[in-house]
């Protein structure tokens, strides 16, 4: 191998681990479905327009020094979002297996969407909340997290 051989490939070896390095960004989007009996509750995927850097809304605690963190509550809460409808998963007589088909492809839809712009869906997680049977307030509620 020649010497402008060898530093051709050096530079290749330096592009490849410095795209490789490059930073990754994150985006969650959450889905909110209901889980209320008779159809009275709102099911939603939120996607915020907004950035927030949660270095302005965290402090350190201790035994003697309390909250110190400067920033009212307010700020943290974010005006620029997207609010996309879904159907709840009961209706008045009972669970509705049609909204749940008709949430999936909405939920597919924007997963698609995400992919053709760029992003990676990178993670699922979810979780319902509900305190048993005499609740009538539940969600179920999933977080898709992007990367790209």
């Amino acid at each position: 191998m020649n010497t402008m051989s060898k530093i051709v490939f050096i530079l290749a070896i330096v592009l490849m681990t410095a795209m490789e390095l490059k930073a990754q960004e994150f985006r969650v989007i959450t889905s909110v479905e209901s889980i209320v009996p008779n159809g009275v509750g709102r099911s939603r995927i939120i996607n915020s327009l907004e950035e927030r850097d949660y270095k302005d809304f965290t402090s350190t605690q201790s035994a003697e020094s309390g909250d110190r963190n400067k920033s009212d509550r307010g700020e943290i809460r974010v005006k620029e979002y997207e609010e996309t409808k879904l159907l709840n998963f009961y209706n008045i007589g009972g669970i509705r297996f049609q909204n749940i088909a008709a949430n999936d492809t909405m939920i597919s839809s924007m997963i698609n969407t995400m992919i053709a712009d760029g992003w990676e869906l990178a993670f699922v997680t979810s979780g319902v909340e509900s305190s048993g049977d005499k609740d009538n307030n539940g969600i179920f509620i999933t977080r898709y997290i992007f990367k790209r």
